[in-house]
Parts: structure tokens; C-alpha cells; sequence
């Protein structure tokens, strides 16, 4: 069973969410990336573009298949986590500490209430595992 922390919020698509004091932390949650399988290659957003929630923001792509990532908030990146693309493999050994992607100052405080909370992000991902 896929690690899901509490403390996070989620998206459909797999992403997770930190927010403390305005700013989002955003990663691919554990079951993502063991659908994915080892991670290869990893594309992320620039720091200092505005995203919208929803938006594409990047792709992780494994031996096994590539996958786009999703802006689950919006705002302004203001952090990328540029170990990453030496090391896409932090994803993989620890999805929801080094393996985070990137950091977003939060334009609306308001969209966080349209994310996922660890249990309805558990029910949606049962028929996977």
C-alpha cells in the first residue's frame, strides 16, 4: 500500500501539496511514482512563471512511460528543486521529502479547498493497488 501523509493534500493526477504560510510544496505522491517505476528524466517548471491550477508544469518519465505534472494550485514558482535533473531518483527513495519538485507562492488560499485530503486521495487510488 502506497505511503499517503496526512498532512498533505493531493490532487487527481498524483501530485501532493505542503502548505505552510502561503507557500505550496509540490511533489508526485509514492503511488505515482511506483506506477512509474525508476525515474530517468525530470522537467520543471521555470522558477519565477505564474502557473494556474491545472496547468501543465512539467513531465517525469521513467523506463516505463512519461507523464505530465500538473500546477495544483495557482501562483508563482519561487523554488525548483534543480537536484532533480542529476538525480530523479529522490523521487523515487523519498516522494514526499527530497524527492519534492517545487516550491509555489499561493495567489489563492481559496483552491486549497478544492484538493484532495489523504483519506478521499486514498479512496481514489484503491482500484490501483
Amino acid at each position: 500500500m502506497s505511503e499517503v501523509p496526512t498532512e498533505l493534500k493531493f490532487l487527481s493526477s498524483h501530485e501532493w501539496v505542503l502548505v505552510e504560510d502561503g507557500v505550496a510544496t509540490i511533489g508526485v505522491s509514492d503511488h505515482a511514482q511506483e506506477l512509474l517505476g525508476d525515474l530517468v528524466y525530470v522537467e520543471l517548471p521555470e522558477q519565477g512563471s505564474t502557473v494556474s491550477a491545472g496547468d501543465s508544469v512539467g513531465v517525469i518519465e521513467s523506463v516505463k512511460a512519461a507523464s505530465d505534472t500538473y500546477a495544483p494550485l495557482s501562483g508563482e514558482i519561487i523554488e525548483v528543486n534543480n537536484e532533480l535533473e542529476n538525480a530523479p531518483e529522490q523521487i523515487n527513495n523519498d516522494p514526499y521529502g527530497d524527492g519534492w519538485m517545487y516550491k509555489l507562492s499561493i495567489e489563492d488560499s481559496e483552491e486549497v479547498e478544492n484538493l484532495l485530503d489523504a483519506g478521499a486521495y486514498t479512496d481514489s487510488i484503491a482500484d490501483d493497488e
